[in-house]
């Protein structure tokens, strides 16, 4: 059977991705005669004069080939008589840089082209960073459009020597250069009368003899489970890809993270019974004991890997919403998904330099290395060790858009060391002391909206029912606990993340808190709702910004018009309103007993 290379071509925008792999599948008769013959067609109507343009072989979206540039990644399975291919051409412009991390994601080799006109570009140095991130370790340099330059041999030295100093900084196990014309087909499947100086392999050469060495192998057996399958009563069987080793029936295996031991019973690979699987299978196994196994445990057998909620990352952000530190988002690792958050970002890589920089938030295709935080222990690994179990993704929890991928470095052994202490007087002992339910009532609305006049007349109601109460408000936190925080984005996420733990801490105490922050992002509100549980209850105070400006209790609205006051919520700062709180009160068409009194029935309607 030949053996499948899966490669990526890459590169800044119109260096010639598409239009070299067009060219190797035509000249090596890689295409059907009907594709022949509508390339040839359409290049009559392109722009290169009616001479073929190869691009059009993996261009296939019309925006694509109206702009000349390529946007999505276009997957393209040949063969030779030496191997299988599969290769993802990925776009060049920064816009469309996410779907480049997808298509090296899942290769073996990268291709990336360098324009021989322009050298290496900005973009040429994220996608090599990017690839290297992905664990691609070979690699293979197209100094492309050597025709544009003569065939200048001096040239191709001049980029090919700033190539090699650039990578050095990177672990690759080979990198091999070559000059190509993409349009004309120089080096890509033949040899270059044009180029006599150059007596190295071509491109097409290369890629059917290089030998692929992966990443290193896990220690003995790895399988992340999928999905548990229950055809019927007498049969539960565990069913996931084998990331590494081999498994055979009767071998001692334990289940992480619980640690728990069993013997397999039975290995099936489709339905068929079998006495042993291997890395890269498919496959059901079933034990000698019923354990407690769900999605996202892995089964290993002298596995090295441990359970961690906190570790050091690699990430590429990739969402139009900047990173700061203290959101919550989804993360898929593995076959868990589960909440996570950036704790801290150690420093931004600059994509030209590789220099370490500060940063207290992400921007769109900027990479970093930050320590991020599980909202609990799975299993996980570093990516040199797991690709499987090492790699990631984070998932916008408003939107579900991809917002960032990484790679693991290493867990951080504090993680182990943090053991959350169970005390025997517990919350509901304390609430039940008390004679209450424990709350903490969020009042959320622009600056002026009657957050604390509510507040404090809701405490005072409460107090006089009994109640137990602790009230927090905006202006007082920013005075003692938080008086090192600004009004910056970043500064904002961590103001409401100490409220939301400080609130959390009162209800165990027993306590109902009521809060009174502006708090205008809405990311930042759903962290609170995660970190305190369910006895967050949402008030959008939701008098319109007119009537907050024309009250102006403290003046700021004026200052703010007048620039006096940077990032003000409302004016220059945005306000985003709830999509779905737990009560909505307009000041303006409700007075403030109405208000307390619907308050009061809704708290009670929540408590039963």
């Amino acid at each position: 059977m030949k053996s499948l290379l899966k490669f990526i071509t890459c590169g800044s925008v119109d260096d010639g991705k598409s239009t070299l792999i067009g060219h190797m599948l035509y000249d090596a008769k890689l295409i059907f005669a009907d594709q022949e013959k509508a390339l040839e067609l359409d290049s009559k109507i392109g722009s290169r004069e009616g001479k073929i343009d190869y691009s059009l072989l993996l261009d296939g979206l019309m925006a694509e080939r109206e702009q000349g540039i390529t946007i999505d990644v276009a997957y393209r399975y040949f063969t030779t008589e030496k191997r299988s291919f599969i290769v993802a051409d990925t776009p060049g412009h920064e816009e469309y840089t996410r779907n480049m991390a997808v298509g090296a994601s899942f290769a073996d080799v990268a291709v990336i082209l360098i324009d021989a006109t322009q050298g290496m570009l900005i973009q040429t140095r994220r996608h090599i960073r990017i690839c290297s991130l992905m664990g691609i370790r070979h690699f293979v340099f197209a100094i492309n459009k050597m025709d544009l330059v003569h065939y200048d041999k001096g040239i191709y030295d001049k980029i090919a020597k700033e190539v090699k100093r650039f990578v050095s900084e990177f672990e690759i196990a080979s990198i091999q250069m070559i000059p190509v014309s993409a349009t004309e087909g120089d080096n890509i499947t033949g040899g270059s009368s044009a180029m006599p100086w150059y007596h190295g392999t071509t491109l097409l050469t290369y890629l059917e003899n290089i030998e692929i060495t992966g990443l290193a192998a896990e220690d003995g057996f790895v399988m992340a489970i999928q999905r548990v399958s229950r055809p019927n009563h007498s049969f539960r069987g565990f069913q996931g890809q084998i990331s590494a080793g081999e498994v055979c029936v009767g071998d001692e295996i334990t289940v992480l993270p619980s640690h728990e031991h069993a013997k397999v019973a039975e290995i099936y690979v489709t339905d068929l019974k079998k006495e042993s699987a291997q890395a890269g299978q498919p496959v059901t196994i079933q034990l000698d004991r019923e354990i407690d196994i769900s999605r996202g445990c892995v089964i290993c057998k002298s596995a090295s890997m441990k359970s961690a909620n906190l570790f050091t990352a690699n990430l590429l952000w990739m969402d139009d919403e900047s990173l700061v530190p203290g959101r919550n988002y989804w993360i898929k690792l593995g076959t868990r998904l589960l909440p996570a958050s950036v704790m801290d970002i150690k420093y931004r890589i600059d994509v030209n330099s590789g220099d370490q920089l500060p940063a207290e938030q992400l921007y769109k295709n900027e990479l970093a290395v930050c320590d991020i935080m599980l909202s609990e222990k799975c299993v996980v690994d570093a990516f040199e060790n797991s690709k499987d179990l090492g790699s990631f993704i984070f998932v916008n929890r408003v939107t579900n858009m991809t917002s960032a991928c990484g790679t693991v470095e290493h867990t951080l052994r504090r993680s182990d060391n943090l053991v959350w202490q169970e005390t025997d007087i517990t919350k509901q002992i304390r609430a039940e002391q008390k004679n209450q339910t424990t709350k903490t009532i969020w009042f959320t609305g622009l600056s002026g909206s009657g957050k604390s006049t509510l507040a404090n007349a809701l405490e005072k109601r409460l107090v006089a029912m009994g109640k137990h109460t602790m009230l927090l408000d905006g202006d007082n936190i920013r005075m003692g606990l938080n008086r090192n925080l600004g009004f910056t984005e970043v500064d904002r996420v961590e103001n409401i993340r100490r409220i939301a733990e400080v609130a959390k801490l009162m209800n165990d105490a027993g306590l109902i808190v009521l809060t009174a922050f502006i708090s205008p992002y809405r990311k930042d509100r759903e962290n609170a709702r995660d970190i305190i549980g369910e006895d967050f209850f949402e008030v959008y105070v939701s008098t319109s910004l007119a009537e907050c400006e024309r009250r102006d209790v403290k003046g700021l609205y004026k200052k703010a018009r007048k620039g006096e006051i940077p990032n003000f919520t409302g004016i220059s700062s945005p306000y985003e309103a709830p999509s779905a709180p737990d009560l909505v009160i307009d000041t303006q068409k409700m007075d403030l007993e109405e208000a307390v009194t619907l308050m009061i029935e809704k708290l009670d309607m929540a408590d039963g």
